[in-house]
C-alpha cells in the first residue's frame, strides 16, 4: 500500500490538543504544545497517529518542519481510511 499523505495546518500553543476540521484539502489541527524544539511536531504526529489508531512511528514530517503548513505520511493507512476517520 502506497503512503498516504495529509496536508496539515498547525495551530501550537493551544489551549488543548484538538482537530479543528477540513479547510479544503488540508486539515487543520490545534495542538497544545509549543512550537519550540520540535515539541508541536512531535505532539503533532502523536496526535495524529491516536486519532488513526496507528503506531507513532507510522506518522512521519515529510516538509514544513518549521511552519503551520505541514505534510505528513502515513504508510500505514489508505486515503478513504484516513478521510473516514477524519469524518470527510
Amino acid at each position: 500500500m502506497p503512503a498516504c499523505r495529509i496536508s496539515v495546518k498547525v495551530v501550537p500553543n493551544a489551549s488543548k490538543d484538538e482537530l479543528v476540521g477540513w479547510l479544503g484539502e488540508t486539515l487543520k489541527i490545534r495542538i497544545a504544545a509549543p512550537p519550540t524544539d520540535g515539541r508541536a511536531n512531535e505532539r503533532l504526529c502523536q496526535f495524529v497517529a491516536a486519532r488513526l489508531g496507528v503506531s507513532r512511528g507510522a506518522v512521519s514530517l515529510v516538509s514544513g518542519a518549521s511552519s503551520r503548513q505541514k505534510i505528513l505520511s502515513i504508510p500505514e493507512i489508505s486515503l478513504e481510511e484516513l478521510n473516514s476517520r477524519f469524518n470527510r
